[in-house]
């Protein structure tokens, strides 16, 4: 319990008007996506490093739990405070530093919201390629904590290729710098990629240096139709055997397609099984010639229907059928366990094969869709919890889920995250041995247990707190 005293000497560290213990506003850092529910004692907005380093140097004095968070988008229960203490909230750092454009370099605060920065570095013809779904309010900072993706990775990578260097405070209140604005660097360990999806366990993010990319000219979107998610799949292979790269290559199957028909207005063909939006970009004329070239491959491979694209606007309608989805679940239940398993991507039609038959097997619906492109597959379990049952089946259907793809070779996350969601699975994909391993790490750079604890690993928040 958080005494009076001890709020008294955060106020001293922040200003009162940034500590707060009004239960509304705890209410409104109780909870993330996932939408349990943690009520802290406490919410602190600092505004420096020097602010932050002072605060865990308190907790490390007085052994109370500090959990940072960003805006609170996550799916994984990374930034919820599960074992009380305060949450310390990292929006009030929300300044782009920098842009440079002769180094293509950019230095900004974590809380800098990510479509905002991506707008910024566009208008001066540069481009920054992660794109969350969560991108209109999630913040570079939680992006960087939990290595975050988007439907532009198949072409350009995730987060962690675009973070040349950090500035951390450390569990124990020091203030470290991690790389720095040079596209190399190989002196001592590398700390940035340890620090980059470590979610917020190893240090609170201050300022981070990002590597930008020119913008590309042009874009083309092609909406492509299918009989099955096998042609879908065997569409993927061969565009990318065919040396062509798209920028973003999305999937949903057949159940996902039920959905868009229900809810919305949009025009899907009855035959469909399985949809593509595949965008390529660069040079206005090789787009043109990739996507002819792209139409024509995938033409043998159980095509209904194929839109291609040919100003911003319709582009956009092409665009709408993948972003109505999430509004469209709700139609089949009310609440969902949004898992993002990732396979290679040449067996993700067995994995879509598999999820189908557990939906069947436990009488729970089940929802795909993803990044074909790098077989990132969005598994959303659709259940109402209010019915006896619900929650213990879709989580016997999750484990499941969790189990065949590890035995197809691939991962339970690949962008979400570990957080609370999926600790008590960690051991599934994670030898003893790799496990003891971070958790050396952890209690090296965060002896007391203060930062927030119980992530990742399952019993770490009853350790010294």
């Amino acid at each position: 319990m958080l005494s009076k005293a001890l709020i008294h000497r955060l106020e001293k560290i922040v200003g009162k008007a940034f500590v707060t213990t009004d239960k509304a506003d705890r209410i409104c850092y109780s909870y993330d996506a996932t939408q349990q529910r943690h009520l802290p004692e406490a919410v602190v907005y600092p505004g420096s490093a020097e602010e932050i380093a002072a605060i865990l140097k308190l907790a490390n004095q007085e052994k109370f739990p500090v959990f940072p968070r960003g805006a609170g988008s996550g799916f994984s229960g990374g930034s919820l405070p599960t074992a009380g203490g305060f949450v310390l909230v990292t929006t009030r750092l929300d300044r782009i530093l920098e842009i440079d454009e002769e180094n293509l370099v950019a230095t900004v605060e974590p809380g800098v919201v990510t479509e905002a920065f991506q707008k910024a570095v566009e208008k001066v013809g540069l481009f920054y390629p992660p794109d969350p779904a969560s991108l209109k309010f999630s913040t570079l900072g939680g992006n960087v904590a939990e290595c975050a993706g988007g439907p532009r990775c198949v072409k350009y990578g995730v987060t962690k290729d675009y973070i040349l260097g950090l500035e951390v405070v450390t569990p124990t209140g020091d203030v470290i710098r991690t790389g720095g604005p040079t596209m190399k660097g190989v002196v001592g360990y590398d700390l940035t990629k340890l620090m980059v999806g470590s979610e917020g366990t190893l240090g609170v993010i201050t300022k981070i240096i990002i590597k930008l990319l020119p913008l590309p000219e042009a874009k083309k979107t092609l909406l492509v139709l299918f009989d099955s998610i096998d042609g879908a799949a065997r569409a993927v292979s061969a565009i990318i055997r065919d040396k062509i790269i798209p920028a973003t290559l999305e999937f949903m199957d057949a159940a996902t397609l039920d959905c868009v028909r229900q809810a919305t207005d949009l025009e899907v063909p009855s035959e469909a099984q399985a949809v593509l939006i595949i965008e390529v970009d660069g040079d206005p004329e090789m787009i043109d010639r990739q996507a002819e070239r792209i139409a024509t491959l995938i033409q043998p491979l159980g095509v209904v229907e194929t839109r291609i694209a040919e100003t911003a606007a319709e582009s956009e309608a092409l665009w709408q059928i993948r972003r109505s989805v999430s509004a469209s679940l709700r139609k089949v239940n009310p609440d969902k366990f949004n898992e993002d398993i990732c396979v290679p991507r040449s067996r993700v039609p067995d994995m879509i094969r598999k999820v189908e038959d557990i939906s069947r097997r436990h009488g729970v619906p089940i929802v795909n869709f993803g990044h074909a492109g790098d077989g990132n597959i969005h598994v959303n379990v659709m259940i109402d919890k209010q019915k006896p049952g619900d929650s213990e089946k879709a989580e016997r259907a999750i484990e499941e889920i969790f189990r065949e793809t590890l035995a197809l070779g691939g991962t339970m996350s690949g962008e979400h995250g570990v957080g609370i969601m999926k600790a008590p699975y960690i051991q599934m994909e994670v030898s003893a041995s790799a496990e003891a391993y971070m958790r050396t790490i952890k209690k090296a750079l965060d002896p007391n247990n203060i930062l927030n604890p119980g992530k990742i690993f399952l019993d770490e928040a009853k350790t010294n707190i």
